[in-house]
């Protein structure tokens, strides 16, 4: 008969096996597991009452005996895999883990109350996109803990422009005018909604100064149409899953011009092969349209299904190459390592935006009119659509008026 541990050890090859791991990584997460299962008998630690610290002093441990067995230190990352084979234990044996971070002390109370009702807030009064509330949220959870460690909790109520402007200064450096301009708008939010609920005696908006930034200044990387053409050309040369994962993402990135999330959450039965359609649910104004499944996107898309995707009953269509086999979680990486591939490295921003911004200026060139543009890119109103105006600088330049008296000058 298996004891408690084993009966765990066993689970947890049975869910590795069930998530498509490796044989060789099941297997080094397992004895990794195993071991952690062992340091926590001797000190007589039950493992559903580990916290996050414990894992650090074991892997401390692990180190020192990696170092004793094989006379040297281990490699910088060696510590990634027994942290994930503990990591995927503890899911199994605490049902959830990370755990909740324990909020103890007046000022956490306080940080968790305000946080909670503002997190419900944003979503349920506001109803705003997730990417932005997580913005939102990590701005008001900094503020907060910097606010409430150097004032403690009766500082909210009595909170001044100083310590507005203190915390403005602390954050600004290493940070672009953008960015900071960013900082101020979502402390602005957190602060309007303190006042309004009462945490905050002054309505302190007002005094949260960001840098100006002008209407449309500086133009956004973009690409060229046979700048695409050669990444396209090079990424559809690899043939392991991975490439034809990509590839299909980048064709959609360039016939479409999609958001990364939009193609992130797209889902096996938003493409309709009957209908020759597909359907797109817009990440920042919650809506659905539908566009014409264009031959190329299609057979890159089958193409992955058949021979890329892993096996899984996810309903996202694109997956991690590796398991745990989850969607993916961002097209930055993907998109970069492609372009490197080809040799294009724009001189700014080099994600999957820059595949939007390049099409919004192809639509513009064949004369399609703005509120189509923006229908297509799923802008909520048409001065969404303006900027892209700044990218089309060959056209400004064709149709530039001759100066009066040049030719006097010549």
């Amino acid at each position: 008969m298996l004891s408690p541990d084993e009966e765990l050890i066993a689970r947890l090859a049975e869910d590795l096996a069930r998530q498509k791991y490796s044989p060789v990584a099941a297997a080094n997460y397992c004895s990794y597991a195993r071991g952690f299962l062992q340091y926590l008998a001797r000190r007589k630690l039950d493992v559903a009452a580990v916290k996050p610290p414990q894992i650090e002093q074991y892997l401390h441990h692990a180190i020192r005996c990696f170092r004793k067995r094989h006379d040297r230190a281990p490699a910088s990352r060696w510590h990634a895999i027994p942290r994930s084979g503990i990591h995927a234990l503890l899911r199994l044996a605490q049902g959830k883990w990370p755990p909740e971070p324990e909020v103890i002390g007046p000022e956490a109370t306080v940080r968790h109350a305000i946080c909670c009702e503002y997190d419900r807030w944003l979503h349920e009064d506001r109803g705003l996109a997730r990417a932005s509330i997580y913005a939102l949220m990590w701005e008001a959870r900094h503020f907060l803990a910097w606010q409430l460690d150097h004032g403690g909790t009766a500082s909210v109520m009595e909170l001044s422009v100083r310590d507005i402007d203190l915390y403005m200064d602390m954050r600004a450096p290493g940070l672009s005018r953008r960015s900071l301009k960013d900082v101020a708008e979502r402390l602005r939010s957190l602060l309007r909604y303190m006042h309004r609920m009462g945490y905050v005696a002054a309505d302190l908006t007002g005094h949260v100064v960001g840098p100006v930034l002008y209407a449309y200044e500086g133009v956004p990387s973009t690409l060229g149409r046979d700048q695409i053409a050669a990444v396209l050309e090079i990424t559809r040369r690899d043939t392991s899953p991975k490439g034809l994962r990509d590839y299909a993402i980048l064709q959609l990135l360039a016939t479409y011009g999609l958001r990364s999330g939009e193609i992130r959450n797209l889902l096996l039965e938003d493409v309709n092969w009957r209908a020759e359609s597909l359907r797109i649910r817009h990440t920042k104004t919650g809506a659905c349209s539908y566009l014409p499944l264009m031959a190329p996107v299609g057979e890159a898309l089958l193409d992955y299904l058949r021979h890329g995707r892993p096996e899984t009953d996810r309903r996202e269509i694109f997956i991690r190459s590796r398991a745990p086999y989850r969607p993916l979680q961002d097209l930055h990486s993907e998109v970069r390592r492609r372009l490197w591939a080809a040799g294009i490295k724009p001189p700014g921003k080099c994600g999957p935006h820059i595949f939007r911004h390049a099409r919004a200026v192809e639509l513009l060139r064949a004369s399609v009119p703005q509120k189509v543009i923006g229908d297509l890119l799923g802008h909520r109103s048409s001065e969404s659509t303006i900027p892209y105006l700044k990218l089309a600088t060959e056209d400004l330049r064709a149709i530039a008026l001759d100066v009066p008296g040049s030719e006097v000058l010549a």
